[in-house]
């Protein structure tokens, strides 16, 4: 039995999605939270300044005595998650092997679809880790850029002109290559699963990769004996890197529940 917080991190609020799926599966556990809202988006960066902004994100985090860590950004997975897990010595897990496992067991056509920020498909991680799993799997990725933006100012809604605009573009080319399966690799995507699947339709599985990293946090906690007392119900504190006044009513959306209370702004720069 261990109670020391879990640390989860993010490029902004996208996270939070994580964040959900771990209150669901760990209620027991303490959450901290830090979404580096005065520096997103990630998907544009180079794999330089990804890193660096990875490693204040850790070490922000690692200010508190933890025993783990979620890194809830599909970005930084790609991008700096073996850096990270070499220069730390806590388990350090994140979202693309656990998307691809679940991705790679419910297909049925072989042939997935994967979209991420920019960043992610640069670094071919995806397609690697899926091919690893099964060398007849074709992969098909797609870069969308503007879905992060619009997910942090809110347009997630089905009826929302200009997120089902953007996502139909992103999407139709996918759609009609045939996929049967579909990675949401950013942990802002899950709050357009419903756009989404009304782009794709009912015939196309969605694999949302924070939940997949939430639940291989979990099998990783119980395999090294680092669960906490599952009779008490976990706290969560909330950090951002920018502006903390609209976090209440922004992170209930993430959330899908009310928040009722906000986050702590800190200065992510000091680390």
């Amino acid at each position: 039995m261990d109670m020391r917080p879990i640390g989860v991190f993010d490029s902004g609020l996208g996270g939070l999605t994580a964040v959900r799926a771990l209150w669901q599966i760990l209620p027991e556990e303490h959450l901290i939270y830090f979404g580096d809202t005065a520096r997103v988006p990630y998907g544009g960066r180079s794999q330089e300044t990804l890193l660096k902004y990875a490693r204040q994100d850790v070490r922000f985090l690692r200010s508190f005595d933890l025993k783990a860590i979620l890194v809830a950004c599909g970005t930084v997975t790609t991008t700096a998650l073996p850096t990270l897990q070499k220069e730390n010595d806590l388990p350090i897990v994140g979202v693309v092997e656990p998307a691809c496992r679940r991705a790679a067991a419910v297909t049925k056509n072989k042939h997935v679809g994967m979209i991420a920020t920019p960043a992610s498909v640069r670094s071919g991680a995806y397609s690697r880790t899926l091919h690893g799993l099964d060398p007849e799997i074709r992969v098909i990725e797609k870069a969308c850029p503007l879905l992060v933006p619009l997910v942090e100012n809110g347009r997630v809604r089905p009826g929302d002109v200009v997120i089902e605009t953007v996502v139909r573009e992103y999407l139709e080319p996918l759609r009609q290559s045939g996929i049967d399966t579909l990675i949401l690799g950013c942990t802002h995507y899950p709050l357009l699963t419903d756009v989404i699947a009304n782009v794709m339709g009912p015939e196309v599985e969605l694999v949302s990769a924070g939940e997949e990293g939430a639940f291989e946090l979990k099998r990783m906690l119980k395999s090294r004996g680092l669960r906490a007392d599952e009779t008490q119900r976990g706290e969560s504190e909330f950090f951002v890197s920018d502006r903390a006044e609209d976090f209440e009513n922004l992170a209930s959306l993430f959330l899908q529940e009310d928040l009722h209370h906000g986050a702590r702004r800190i200065d992510i720069e000091e680390y």
